[in-house]
């Protein structure tokens, strides 16, 4: 029975560094990596990534735009183009060519609100049993 069990945990073990050599020989993603970086297409090139918006920083005296985690002041430059503009949610950059505009939040529509008074009086008819 004791050279019985002595197999069964060899097996076992076995199984478990198996496993973990695997492990060892297979890429991890890093997850504090950038969108895009270190992906490689078909033909083993860099696919290209357009740029990002991550944050926007506005003060009385600068404008910074971090776009692909690089803090670009309003004027510098970022790969070939120029930072043009700085908004609370978008920064335009110039090319030789063209203008991109960059977006803090791509897909997301800025709506106003109905005004307070409008909302607080729909509230006070439906709590005083106004609607039908």
């Amino acid at each position: 029975m004791a050279g019985g069990m002595t197999r069964l945990l060899a097996w076992c073990l076995g199984i478990s560094f198996a496993g973990v050599a695997a492990a060892q020989t297979a890429p991890l993603a890093d997850p504090t990596r950038p969108p895009g970086a270190g992906t490689e297409s078909a033909a083993g090139k860099a696919a290209p990534v357009a740029a990002r918006l991550q944050s926007v920083l506005i003060s009385p005296t600068r404008r910074i735009a971090v776009i692909d985690g690089k803090a670009v002041a309003l004027g510098g430059r970022i790969a070939s183009a120029t930072l043009e503009s700085v908004t609370e949610n978008a920064a335009v950059l110039r090319y030789a060519d063209r203008r991109e505009t960059l977006r803090l939040m791509p897909g997301v529509d800025r709506r106003e609100r109905r005004a307070a008074g409008a909302a607080r009086s729909d509230t006070a008819d439906s709590e005083k049993g106004n609607l039908r």
